[in-house]
């Protein structure tokens, strides 16, 4: 039974998620400080833990919590100002911003300031995801470690060093417009599918998914989608991550061993996450035209969505959506994925002669799903002493100690 201690703990845990980005961004505006908005936001944090345990959860709690926070940073600017000498009148007109209630224009700006500085192209991929989820996911640094199986050191490191690098850099603190918004906001989407990837298809350490990760990336998205309504591509990012998180709970069967989606229960796919993808992949048509590359993903999901049994799925339509999409990348990652495409529309022999010209790319050179799909084309030839090698190659490449034995168990069954 949990008794009322806890039961306010995890209501303070929630609000946190939720209230954290717009606080933190919010504090961030007022003192042009990220790391010390950050560090006040804990202690209002702190001071909740404190205090509603024995007075209760207040009726709105975010505002409790920015309260708590400009609170004492009006302390720290009147210390300041006493420190400098300065005379009360100048510290009052200082402090003034700082107790003003912001418009609900100014939370929305506060909001996408702090996913623009957190997503910053100035940083790393590694430590742009980190700080995402550390700022406007609100998670911990531990919990970011064992998301990313990563010591926990390892990412404080890098939660440090990305805030000192956009300090050094002298980040501004605003919300780009026009053509820089459009500019910056790729490294934003390129963040948050890496959040989501991380979870749907986790690459390292023993567990296939890590539904959390797709649960915080999916959040990220959908602020991300109301802040900039006229957005095409995060409609189609967010439209893609739902359709995908839609069948998470089929990706996995009771023996904990992955389903490949021909051979998922579709009567199981969530109808809810579903719907709302079909709905933002409609937002991103209507948005843009051509379409951009989250977009046409999106709509290469929902030809499976749209399908109700894996025979009835259109697949000369996603072959020409993967054609767009190959022009517009020019990646030899979506044209693997074109092959598969072509093999299940034309026949296993016209993917392979595809996948046979691709496996001379040097920058495919140790991806193992070349291996993995040319075996599987060759199994469905019945060229099974050729599809042997190629499996075994592939579990030499991946690092998932899992799908390494999965992949050595099906070079096994080709005998």
């Amino acid at each position: 039974m949990v008794d009322d201690s806890e039961r306010t703990r995890r209501t303070i845990e929630a609000v946190w998620r939720v209230e954290s980005a717009r606080l933190i961004g919010g504090l961030a505006r007022f003192l042009g400080d990220l790391t010390l908005a950050e560090d006040l936001a804990q202690e209002a944090l702190v001071a909740a833990l404190e205090h509603w345990p024995a007075a209760g959860v207040p009726q709105n709690p975010g505002a409790w919590l920015m309260t708590a926070a400009k609170n004492r940073a009006v302390d720290l600017r009147r210390h300041e100002q006493m420190r400098l000498e300065k005379q009360p009148a100048i510290a009052a007109d200082a402090l003034a911003p700082c107790l003003e209630e912001p418009t609900s224009d100014e939370v929305g700006d506060d909001l996408l300031r702090l996913v623009l500085i957190a997503c910053h192209p100035v940083l790393s991929t590694e430590a742009r995801a980190a700080l995402t989820l550390r700022l406007v996911g609100g998670l911990t640094t531990d919990e970011i470690a064992r998301a990313f199986l990563l010591p926990e050191p390892t990412v404080a490191q890098r939660i440090v060093r990305a805030k000192r690098t956009l300090n050094v850099a002298r980040v501004p603190f605003e919300v780009p417009r026009g053509g820089d918004l459009e500019a910056r906001l790729p490294s934003v989407l390129e963040v948050i599918y890496l959040i989501f990837n991380e979870g749907y298809s986790a690459a390292a350490g023993d567990d296939w998914i890590r539904p959390e990760l797709c649960q915080d990336a999916l959040r990220l998205g959908r602020i991300l989608a109301a802040l900039v309504p006229a957005e095409a591509e995060v409609h189609g990012l967010v439209a893609l991550m739902e359709l995908h998180a839609s069948r998470m709970r089929t990706r996995i069967d009771a023996r904990g061993e992955p389903v490949l989606l021909l051979d998922q229960d579709r009567s199981r796919w969530d109808l809810l996450l579903l719907r709302r993808g079909l709905a933002a992949l409609e937002r991103a048509e209507a948005l843009r035209r051509p379409l951009g590359p989250y977009t046409l993903q999106a709509a290469i999901s929902a030809c499976h969505a749209r399908a109700r049994t894996a025979a009835e799925t259109d697949w000369n339509r996603i072959v020409a959506l993967y054609d767009a999409l190959v022009e517009l990348t020019q990646s030899p990652v979506v044209e693997l994925n074109r092959a598969v495409a072509v093999s299940m529309a034309l026949g296993p022999a016209a993917g392979l002669e595809l996948v046979d010209e691709l496996a001379l790319d040097p920058a495919l050179r140790g991806y193992h799903w070349v291996s993995t799909v040319r075996g599987d084309l060759l199994v469905k030839l019945g060229r099974m002493a050729e599809a042997r090698p190629e499996f075994e190659r592939a579990a030499s490449l991946v690092p998932s100690d899992r799908e390494r034995a999965r992949l050595l168990a099906r070079a096994s069954a080709c005998g």
